[in-house]
């Protein structure tokens, strides 16, 4: 099998269709000629590889960004067999989120003729590892990357980053899941039906609401209702079923909970189910994300829904965009939530 200084020895020819010089995509001898080092010396820069000095390898990256130079597709080919390939990261398989969305994505990956490779970095003690290796062998990277898409262009920076659930500052291209309209949506049916005394079971550390949380509580201020936020420092369903254990205890308990997630709200229905209150008679409870689980469950869960299938066609068009170097593409995409009314709320 080939080494590293041979996956990065050749270079993809010109996007099919575009004839413009300008379009031209540059080679490995474009980046050695600007940085002045022969090819081979770009090769064991780009692989990170000994025998030349940290300022040789300093000039070389900053030719290679200056050219958004990409690795050769026909090197990966041996490798990976010449299909394109996407690297989708995500943060734990165990979230029935996460598998949701990544079907939908290899769904319409294989139909535009892409492999994609699974990397969860939600549990492992490698993730750093696992990342150099997946964007090695990726044209694209997409998903959930947190601390990791800060200085992703440091190392080998030729692999395109879309981020999901992306901030509008993002440096990289993104998708956004957007649920503010969809809150306000859920909010105004909730004051209508009479809720006086909502909680928000927030995913976030005390003090410091999430930006889904802040949205909610605003939501409810606009109707002149005050949302307590309740802090959970995990957003599994087990975490949320002790924190509403003890909020419902209450002497004066609340009539609706918003549940930063499904499976939050999951938990919180289990512990309502626990306290003997009656779902949605005595206590509303919503969360986010369309998760199916939510139709399987008495009640059914109240949600405001992602379509993942939209994530995905936005996440392939960019990709197919990035990789071809298409420097006129909307780079940010953002895809709303929608309020789905279920036996729950």
């Amino acid at each position: 099998m080939a080494g590293p200084s041979q996956l990065t020895g050749a270079d993809d020819p010109a996007p099919a269709g575009s004839s413009a010089a300008g379009r031209r995509r540059a080679t490995i001898l474009d980046v050695a000629a600007a940085a002045g080092v022969s090819r081979q010396t770009v090769t064991r820069a780009m692989n990170d590889m000994s025998g030349i000095s940290a300022e040789t390898k300093r000039r070389v990256m900053e030719a290679a960004r200056e050219l958004s130079y990409r690795p050769s597709r026909f090197g990966r080919g041996l490798v990976t067999g010449g299909a394109r390939q996407l690297g989708l990261v995500v943060n734990d398989l165990r979230n029935p989120y996460s598998p949701e969305l990544a079907a939908a994505v290899v769904r319409l990956a294989a139909d535009e003729g892409w492999n994609v490779m699974l990397v969860d970095i939600g549990l492992a003690s490698d993730a750093d590892r696992l990342l150099a290796s997946l964007r090695e062998q990726a044209d694209v990277v997409v998903g959930y990357l947190g601390e990791w898409s800060t200085g992703w262009g440091s190392g080998l920076a030729t692999t395109p980053l879309i981020q999901l659930d992306a901030g509008e500052t993002t440096e990289h291209a993104g998708v956004r899941l957007d649920p503010v309209a969809a809150i306000g949506d859920l909010v105004a049916h909730l004051v209508a039906v009479g809720v006086r005394r909502p909680v928000v079971l927030d995913a976030s550390a005390p003090r410091e609401p999430s930006a889904r949380g802040a949205a909610m509580a605003a939501a409810f201020r606009e109707h002149g209702v005050e949302a307590e936020v309740v802090h959970a420092a995990s957003s599994s369903a087990e975490h949320a079923s002790a924190v509403t254990a003890q909020v419902v205890r209450r002497a004066a308990p609340p009539d609706a909970l918003l549940a930063f997630n499904d499976l939050m709200a999951l938990g919180a229905l289990s512990a309502c189910r626990h306290a003997g209150l009656d779902v949605p008679r005595d206590i509303r409870v919503a969360g986010v994300d369309g998760l199916t689980i939510g139709t399987l469950v008495a009640p059914t869960l109240t949600t405001l829904a992602v379509d993942f299938d939209e994530v995905a066609r936005h996440t392939l068009e960019l990709a197919v965009a990035l990789r071809d170097g298409d420097a006129d593409v909307d780079r940010f995409r953002v895809v709303p939530h929608r309020l789905v009314l279920r036996e729950s709320a």
